[in-house]
């Protein structure tokens, strides 16, 4: 998502230390620059969207939805699931294990907001100040606000507890409208993460560093000290000749492709162009992310203390074994 402002989780991380910490962090931000932009790299075509996050910690989570500058916050408490969801964005969360009914649009209470967001929501004829007041209901178009059920649907399908297979099950629903693959809109970069309430225990992020989380791997990745960087994740560097940077912009579209993506463009050509070698190699695809599942599971239940060494190229290693499979 590109944009003029769009606060980046790896600034939160520098920043803040817990959940409430972060939410700050995003809120400060916002307050000095707002939000927007065209997120296409396209300087015929303008669409945005305004942000929503989903910040959690060991302890507990937020749910942060915004507008411009202006913004509410609700704070998970309890067995619940929450989520934050649009045309082209989902996002979960399970805080513990059981599913609850608390996703019609936003009336629960609003436990933070901008100090002005009631006003302004009057202001722009939005609100009377004499209903209820629903952020959902307020900010988003009429004819939206009830639309954005998918990932509601797809969990409600789910009979047992929530598990990180459930949640990678979820946004691989393309049927349900979760993940979402068109000529105007694709889900990117997918991830599920799992935070363990034993601070004994390390918290593990699954990612796919690829788009369309249907067709692709997600990978383990720990947090650790000396981290091994993953170049052929990491999209190429146009330094002052970016068409970002130059202006006017975006007159050129460079390739942005790094080499993990190439890969994966090359699986999804087999799959989708012959049918039983696409199915053969999802099953095999499927089956290297069972083993990294079974691998962090062992690391989650194990009593002895995590190496760091031993972690430090796990994600690296993982997308090497898929780039080489995929060849």
């Amino acid at each position: 998502m590109a944009s003029l402002f769009v606060p980046d989780p790896r600034d939160k991380m520098k920043r803040a230390e817990t959940a409430k910490e972060a939410l700050d962090v995003i809120v400060s931000l916002l307050e000095e620059h707002g939000q927007g932009g065209n997120y296409y790299e396209d300087a015929d075509s303008c669409h945005s969207f305004q942000s929503a996050y989903l910040i959690v910690d060991r302890d507990e989570a937020w749910v942060l939805e915004t507008v411009g500058k202006y913004w509410a916050a609700e704070k998970v408490t309890g067995e619940q699931v929450r989520m934050v969801e649009a045309p082209e964005i989902l996002s979960l969360t399970s805080f513990y294990k059981n599913l609850e009914d608390q996703h019609a649009p936003w009336k629960q209470q609003m436990d933070a907001e901008h100090p002005e967001l009631r006003s302004y929501a009057q202001s722009q004829g939005w609100w009377t100040g004499e209903d209820e007041f629903n952020f959902s209901e307020v900010f988003s178009p009429a004819e939206d606000h009830l639309g954005c059920c998918a990932g509601k649907d797809s969990l409600e399908k789910q009979e047992e507890s929530i598990t990180v297979q459930t949640m990678m099950n979820t946004l691989r629903d393309k049927a349900g409208g979760v993940c979402i693959d068109s000529e105007s809109f694709l889900t990117t970069s997918s991830a599920v993460s799992v935070l363990p309430q034993n601070r004994s225990s390390p918290c593990i992020h699954y990612f796919t560093g690829t788009p369309d989380p249907s067709r692709s791997i997600f990978k383990p990745f720990i947090f650790v000290d000396d981290v091994k960087l993953v170049p052929k994740t990491q999209s190429p560097c146009f330094g002052d000749d970016d068409p970002a940077k130059k202006k006017p912009r975006f007159q050129e579209k460079p390739d942005r492709r790094h080499e993990l993506y190439k890969a994966h463009e090359w699986a999804r050509a087999i799959i989708e162009s012959d049918q039983e070698q696409g199915r053969k190699l999802r099953s095999t695809m499927l089956e290297l992310e069972k083993q990294g599942l079974e691998a962090m599971e062992e690391i989650l239940t194990s009593s002895e203390p995590l190496d760091p060494v031993e972690v430090g190229d796990l994600f690296y290693d993982c997308v090497d074994t898929e780039i080489k499979f995929f060849k």
